[in-house]
């Protein structure tokens, strides 16, 4: 119900919160510009592994370096670094999984463990230092984190959605209503994902679009095999589907697509502890020189046209093949675009998950890392 999601959401903010004042090392927004770096060229990496972070058309083409690149430089000693992530079963943390697989961290100086930790039990330990990384997003309950101490930025994205991904709002549709026609205001919506999450922005973008809003539409909150059922039978009005679950109504003119996230806009990616921000950059620039040389390499453009590769990430995802083959390959980007975050915060203040003034960008994203990784100079 909705009162489950807003108490959910403002508990563990309050939780978030608390634990920072505790544990955060200090108070001081971390700023790898407070400690000039040498940026080189690097092979490979020309113009087009830079995109204007102000670009926010659909149809821009991400950042690319050629296959192989940028090249490894090793490190003059092994760093062992822990990396958290929610899943090992999503295709958005394939990148990561195939870098370890590849040795392309290894290539590095990088010694890689990858732990599945849900996002409150990962955030403290990111701030304290004890882990060194999270691939994640900036929800609500990492900006109220920043807000009350902790030390973490946004540094790298992670994807966006193919042209032909469906993955988003769908709706049941009254008599006389279609998809350019529905009102959602007062309606209810089932979904498996929090007023916390970065995918209420484009939640609220879409339900604005037919006179609704997070704060127009009731919510109810369901288990992932719960939300296609409670649209289908009526339960619910709408519901957020996401790969490949949309596939099952796709088609049925009872149901309509209203929009998901945009197109051209990654919403999630790494978040960076004060390790690899401000004590070891060294080792924070070669795990995205790892992390950019792996999408240049493996995820470049449709990874999904070979079939040898969709097997082999079928494999490594633990997933069906053909699951994988139903839906269009995500769009891999390692660049943060303007304003992203500024957007995710006004959605967080209108779902009621969001405390104290907006922080400004330079408080919630730090893109250098990235940049020194292929050779862009700002």
């Amino acid at each position: 119900m909705r009162t489950r999601t807003m108490g959910t959401a403002l508990l563990l903010t309050g939780a978030l919160i608390a634990a920072a004042t505790g544990c955060a090392k200090n108070d001081t927004p971390s700023d790898t510009a407070a400690k000039p770096r040498t940026i080189k060229a690097v092979a490979g990496c020309g113009k087009g592994s830079w995109t204007d972070p102000s670009d926010l058309a659909p149809d821009r083409k991400p950042a690319r370096c050629a296959s192989g690149a940028p090249a490894p430089v090793q490190l003059a000693k092994t760093r062992k670094l822990t990396i958290a992530t929610g899943t090992l079963a999503a295709e958005y943390v394939a990148p990561l999984e195939m870098a370890v697989k590849k040795g392309e961290f290894e290539k590095e100086g990088l010694d890689v463990t990858l732990k599945v930790l849900p996002t409150p039990d990962a955030l403290p330990l990111l701030a304290k230092g004890d882990i060194d990384a999270q691939w994640a997003a900036p929800e609500a309950a990492v900006m109220n984190g920043i807000l009350g101490g902790f030390d973490i930025k946004w540094v790298a994205a992670n994807f966006s959605p193919g042209p032909g991904s469906k993955s988003g709002l769908w709706v049941r549709l009254k008599d006389g209503q279609s998809a350019s026609h529905v009102a959602m205001a007062g309606r209810k919506m089932g979904t498996m994902i929090g007023k916390g999450s970065v995918i209420s922005y484009p939640m609220d973008t879409a339900l604005k679009k037919h006179g609704g809003g997070l704060d127009k539409i009731q919510f109810q909150q369901l288990g992932s095999a719960d939300v296609l059922t409670a649209l289908q039978n009526g339960g619910v009005d709408s519901a957020w589907l996401l790969d490949p679950v949309w596939r099952k109504v796709d088609g049925d003119k009872r149901f309509a697509f209203l929009g998901g996230q945009p197109q051209g806009e990654p919403l999630g990616g790494l978040l960076f502890g004060p390790k690899l921000l401000k004590e070891d950059p060294d080792a924070g620039v070669a795990f995205l020189r790892a992390y950019i040389r792996t999408v240049n390499t493996y995820f470049a453009g449709d990874y999904k046209k070979d079939p040898a590769f969709v097997a082999e990430l079928a494999t490594l995802l633990k997933t069906d093949k053909a699951v994988l083959e139903s839906t269009p390959s995500l769009r891999m980007d390692w660049e943060i675009r303007s304003g992203t975050t500024d957007r995710l915060q006004k959605a967080y203040e209108a779902a009621g998950v969001s405390k104290g003034d907006p922080l400004p960008e330079s408080r919630t994203v730090d893109r250098k890392l990235y940049e020194e990784a292929v050779g862009h100079r700002s």
